[in-house]
């Protein structure tokens, strides 16, 4: 059956407008991969997804764990005898023992710094349905809050498609590596003022998504001046806080606020601050579809309990995952192993991009590098970036997500993700990016021996009297118009 696109008007303004953020590149990668996607076998030219930032580098140690602990899980022999309780219907509270023991964990990747309160834990399904219940929470339709660029892509879905909400960027530049500045928080709020936009939060992402980048302690006490002065909420992502592999360490806000709480000097009002977390990249389980808010505001905390009925965790995730959580010495093997191979990771992928002159905003966590491409284009305009990055995914055949999709100000940077693949993948990824610059290179000198040939000819054609028979053939470049090499990706991005 056959509808007419009449039959549009029955539906509502929220699954008719174009508000979901689809549109991007950053998705525009994904469909590309799904269309074909690489495999080592079966489809060794395929595309190679690095534009999914998800951490598959530790299962085995948690299968391993499983293998020990069957009674984790109600769908085993062992643990069947569970099954009714866990099975029947449970609040939106959620099971105490997983709350407290995602509580323990949140404050033990802090490095115990500080303590987090189980009863202040509100679930989501996974950091997107946290974050937009939270919005509900804060925010009426055509609220604004400031967001530092370059941010998540997705951020449009989650924050702004169905709450109404506004995003208003704060600019942030490559000349200071991308860090918020004071200058640039006024900046973005006089701005929002002017737009008669009424700024309701500023939400930041530590470590940042896409530059794998943690904030200083110094900073975080500026956003916490700052939203104190405005009277508007502060709003943390901190769902890659486990995957810091470099220094320096992770600072959560959650530290500092303690600290400034303590400072007889600084007025510090707590209910504006809320964390958004995840076990998603932290251990590696965005299927499992984990996702938590934290608040130290009662009346959030209230009313997001009862949104979170619209996206509960399941019970039976909540068993297993209190049994993990709980298992103290597992955690802490798990922490420490699961930094030592994005480390290692990391490592080996930038390493391998320095051999072709490519650089990366240097990083020390998340699961991706922000990799600059700059010099590789032509112009530093954004129809440049796109030109190359149809490039690598049509010919490379890289699913990498250019910087325009997550809202940067400067043309050129590319978020690539290093962990959702095996050492394998790894190695064919960066010898496609091998072969693209080395052909870059080879044609390039070529074209620039063309060019000087032609300027020879031009030349000596002027110093001959015209009197003098002038043979056209004998000075002729050696690559014929005709020539079956073809240009390299770097040329066809600067034409």
């Amino acid at each position: 059956m056959v509808f007419s696109s009449r039959n549009q008007t029955l539906l509502s303004k929220i699954a008719t407008n174009d508000q979901h953020g689809e549109n991007s590149p950053y998705f525009d990668g994904w469909k590309a991969y799904d269309l074909d996607p690489f495999h080592p076998t079966e489809n060794p030219n395929g595309v190679i997804q690095m534009g999914l930032a998800e951490n598959q580098l530790s299962p085995d140690l948690i299968q391993k764990w499983i293998a020990k602990n069957p009674k984790a899980s109600i769908c085993t022999k062992d643990g069947a005898d569970s099954f009714k309780d866990i099975a029947n219907f449970q609040d939106y509270h959620g099971l105490y023992d997983f709350r407290k023991s995602i509580a323990d964990f949140m404050g033990r990747v802090r490095g115990n710094r500080v303590k987090f309160d189980p009863d202040r834990i509100v679930m989501g399904g996974g950091a997107t349905g946290a974050s937009e219940a939270l919005m509900f929470c804060l925010a009426d339709p055509g609220d604004g809050f400031l967001v530092p660029t370059p941010y998540y892509p997705a951020f449009d879905r989650d924050l702004r498609w169905r709450t109404g909400a506004q995003i208003v960027p704060i600019i942030c530049m490559s000349s200071n590596d991308f860090q918020i500045t004071q200058e640039a928080l006024e900046s973005a709020y006089e701005n929002a003022i002017e737009a008669n936009i009424k700024v309701k939060g500023l939400i930041i992402a530590n470590p940042s998504n896409p530059l794998g980048t943690t904030m200083d302690k110094e900073t975080l006490k500026t956003l916490l001046r700052f939203i104190n002065e405005k009277k508007i909420h502060l709003i943390c992502d901190e769902i890659y806080a486990a995957t810091v592999f470099n220094t320096p360490d992770f600072i959560s806000i959650s530290e500092v606020l303690q600290e400034m709480e303590h400072d007889p000097t600084v007025l510090i009002n707590p209910e504006l601050v809320h964390i958004i977390y995840s076990l998603s990249k932290d251990m590696g389980l965005p299927g499992f579809r984990v996702g938590i808010l934290y608040s130290y505001n009662d009346g959030v905390v209230s009313s997001a309990r009862k949104m979170s009925s619209f996206g509960l965790i399941s019970s039976q995730t909540q068993h297993f995952l209190a049994s993990l959580l709980s298992d103290e010495a597992f955690v802490e093997d798990f922490l420490t192993e699961n930094s030592r191979r994005l480390s290692k990771r990391h490592k080996v992928f930038t390493q391998g991009l320095e051999k072709d002159g490519i650089t990366c905003l240097p990083s020390n966590a998340g699961l991706f590098v922000w990799m600059d491409l700059r010099r590789l284009m032509k112009e530093p305009t954004f129809d440049e970036e796109m030109v190359l990055w149809r490039l690598i995914i049509n010919d490379v055949k890289l699913n990498v997500s250019p910087g325009s999709s997550f809202h940067c100000e400067e043309a050129g940077w590319f978020r690539v993700c290093f962990a959702n693949m095996d050492d394998l993948t790894v190695e064919i990824a960066l010898d496609r990016i091998h072969a693209f610059v080395r052909k870059g290179k080879e044609n390039e000198a070529m074209a620039m021996k063309n060019k000087k040939n032609k300027v020879w000819q031009k030349n000596l054609r002027l110093s001959f009297s015209s009197r003098i028979l002038y043979d056209e053939k004998t000075l002729m470049s050696p690559m014929s118009p005709h020539s079956p090499f073809p240009q390299s990706p770097m040329v066809q991005a600067k034409t």
